[in-house]
Formats: C-alpha cells, sequence, structure tokens
C-alpha cells in the first residue's frame, strides 16, 4: 500500500522533518489528533500537527492511502512501528520497549502512551479513504513526584532513564521512522511491517501471531489447533491508553 506524501511548506517550523512533512503547531492547550481530522481533508498527506508541551510529545499525521478502507486501517501498525523505532533510538540499553496490542506502549512494563486512528466516518468499508490519521502521544515527563508510588503501572521517559531525549526528539525521530516503515510497505508489501510490528509485542511461550488482511490480530497457541482472532477496529475506535477526561496517557 502506497502513503503519499506530498511537500509544502511550513510557516513555523518548530521541528526539523524531513522534506515530506508539512508542519502545523499548535499552543499547549491543543489537540493534535482532533487538529490534524478536522484539516486533514484541505491540507492533505504529509500534514504533522504538533502540540508544544514539556510532559507529553503529542503530534499526529495525515496520510492518504490507496486502499479500500478495510484494509488501509493497518497504516496503524506502520504508525507504532515508528513510534517505537523512535522511543528505541534513545533508549538505554537495558531497557524494553513493548506494544499491548494493538496501541499501547510500554517501556519496562510502565506505560508511557500510545497510538490512535481515525478515518471519515462516511467512508465504506470497500471506499478508498480520502485520508487516515495516525496519532500519538508519549508521556516523557511526569508531572508529580508522586505518581511513581500512586500509580506503579504509568512511566515517563524521565523515569525510564531516557536523559536525552524530549518531545521534539521523539517527534522527529517517528517522522524519520514513519518514512523507513512506508517504503518497506512499498517495497515488500505489508508482511514486512507485520513483522516488525509482531516483534514489539511482549513474547509468549508457544505462541505464534499474524495480522489478517483487515488488520485483525491472529494468535496460534502450541498444541491447539483453533486460532484466536482479535478485532482491531472496535479496538480504534476506544483507544486503551488514552484517558479522555485528562486528554492523556492513563495512569
Amino acid at each position: 500500500m502506497a502513503l503519499n506524501t506530498r511537500s509544502r511548506r511550513s510557516s513555523a517550523p518548530a521541528l526539523n522533518l524531513p522534506p515530506p512533512y508539512t508542519l502545523v503547531t499548535l499552543r499547549e492547550v491543543g489537540d493534535a489528533f482532533a487538529h490534524a481530522v478536522d484539516i486533514a481533508p484541505e491540507q492533505g498527506a504529509g500534514t504533522l500537527v504538533y502540540v508544544g508541551r514539556f510532559d507529553l510529545a503529542e503530534f499526529a499525521v495525515v496520510l492518504e492511502p490507496e486502499e479500500p478502507l478495510r484494509t488501509a486501517r493497518r497504516a496503524f501498525y506502520a504508525g507504532m512501528t515508528a513510534l517505537t523505532d523512535a522511543l528505541l533510538a534513545y533508549a538505554p540499553p537495558e531497557k524494553l520497549v513493548t506494544i499491548d496490542w494493538p496501541d499501547a506502549i510500554r517501556i519496562d512494563g510502565g506505560l508511557v502512551g500510545g497510538g490512535r486512528l481515525g478515518w471519515p466516518k462516511d467512508t465504506r468499508e470497500d471506499e478508498t479513504p480520502q485520508w487516515i490519521v495516525f496519532g500519538g502521544m508519549i508521556r516523557t515527563v511526569s508531572m508529580s513526584e508522586e505518581d511513581t508510588g500512586l500509580y506503579p503501572l504509568a512511566s515517563a521517559l524521565e523515569q525510564e532513564g531516557f536523559d536525552d531525549s524530549s518531545a521534539v526528539q521523539v517527534v522527529e525521530s517517528f517522522a524519520r521512522h514513519l518514512m523507513v516503515a512506508t517504503d518497506a510497505w512499498q517495497s515488500h508489501g505489508f508482511a514486512e511491517v507485520a513483522k516488525e510490528y509482531i516483534r514489539r509485542l511482549a513474547r509468549e511461550a508457544g505462541v505464534s501471531r499474524q495480522i489478517d488482511a483487515n488488520g485483525d490480530l491472529l494468535t496460534r497457541r502450541t498444541g491447539k489447533a483453533a486460532v484466536e482472532r482479535q478485532a482491531l477496529l472496535p479496538t480504534l475506535l476506544s483507544p486503551s491508553w488514552f484517558d479522555r477526561k485528562t486528554g492523556g496517557p492513563r495512569l
């Protein structure tokens, strides 16, 4: 699948992005994902919306798929792979960066954020959507010194020893890795993206996984003939890691 990008100029370049991207920067009170969905029909592919916050790396990018919605949603996996690669680029060597299928990212078990996907709601499953938006959010700094004790399953990059990383660096790294994932999809097919994504899931003995054509997760267990299917679409409608009350990753 091709995820086209069109080059445009940015009027307020706060990030150092590769040429295919156009930057839109919002103030701290902005919502990158919602804004990207709003402007996607007019701005088109390659638009990257970034919210300038010190405690979160918050962004969303507009993509233009060339296949029906039911398979185009697999772009979510390319986005998640790029986001974990962006974190691995700055992670201390001993840190384990994993994905809770399909959308939550953990570092050594602590939830730091995740990804979500938006598309035109009036698009039928067999129609090619005009646009798709992948949004990501990573907690870079814990807002309270008490968070570690009160919320042991939540974490932030600062707590995990990402001393040299910042929201700007995470988003810049994501943009570069998304181009790599997109190129792999175009050159070798979606199977290449699926393989890289599955490598980032927490490993289980005797379990093998693959991504179906519609994005569902298929799980096979040693000694069992039945194949377990987990549907992607319902999870995209309600991201597991996102707290709608706070507008950030869950604690």
